[in-house]
């Protein structure tokens, strides 16, 4: 059964649900079949029961005695910091969902194109070897690359000297042994030894490859199946050859 409360001397009734919603002093019992029977309230609800509770209660307060609507103006306050915040997170999820798109699209545009990935493989054929690299996190005084054949066996170590941070690519070099030999056409490995003053550096090794898928990887991100086998993410792409 609902009632109603009368406030101020012009006999305004106000339903005794909304005061007590307002007051929070509904009982649990009544509260629960409530919430069961709406499926809760919203954020909106809130503020409409608010606003006309405020509005009635500064029409029909007394001016000799005016009640204090300060702690209702707060509550209201915070419901609407809640509903700003609820806002806000649905925008960012948008957004995310767009900028996932636009990372796909732009991964597409590369399938045919040679990039270099991380990777620790080069290749030899007719006299040539694949471009290859080194990604530095920091400037090295002094940086190698060991290059070393299937079985193992170093068989040269290009000394490049001192580099800055970024990517160091490595393209048409003559693939040669040690004495100066013609390596074999295969594969062959190659790792990367950067140092600075002395002390070992960050220095990961960039192998070339096609594109020739765009995949998506865990957590929705775009990724490219590589013709070397491999799948990277399209943000660990180091240059695009």
């Amino acid at each position: 059964m609902t009632t109603n409360t009368t406030i101020g001397s012009n006999g305004t009734t106000v339903s005794q649900t909304l005061l007590d919603t307002m007051n929070g002093t509904k009982s649990a019992s009544s509260s629960s079949s409530s919430t069961s029977s709406t499926g809760g309230t919203s954020a909106s609800d809130l503020q409409n029961t608010f606003l006309t509770l405020l509005v009635t209660q500064l029409k029909n307060q007394d001016p000799t005695n005016p009640a204090d609507s300060s702690q209702m103006t707060s509550q209201l306050a915070q419901i609407n910091t809640v509903t700003g915040i609820g806002q806000l997170n649905t925008s960012l999820s948008s957004l995310a969902t767009q900028l996932s798109a636009g990372q796909s699209t732009q991964a597409a545009m590369l399938i045919g194109s040679n990039v270099l990935a991380p990777g620790s493989s080069m290749t030899v054929s007719s006299g040539a070897s694949s471009t290859f690299g080194v990604q530095l996190a920091n400037d090295v005084s002094d940086l190698q690359i060991v290059v070393k054949d299937k079985s193992g066996n170093i068989v040269n170590t290009l000394d490049l000297g001192a580099q800055g941070s970024g990517v160091v690519p490595v393209s048409g070099w003559k693939p040669v042994d040690s004495k100066g030999a013609t390596l074999a056409d295969g594969s062959y490995t190659i790792t990367a030894q950067g140092t600075i003053n002395g002390q070992q550096a960050t220095a990961t090794t960039l192998s070339a490859s096609q594109v020739q898928s765009v995949v998506q990887m865990t957590g929705g991100t775009p990724g490219l199946k590589l013709s070397n086998g491999s799948t990277v993410a399209l943000s660990s792409v180091a240059s695009i050859l």
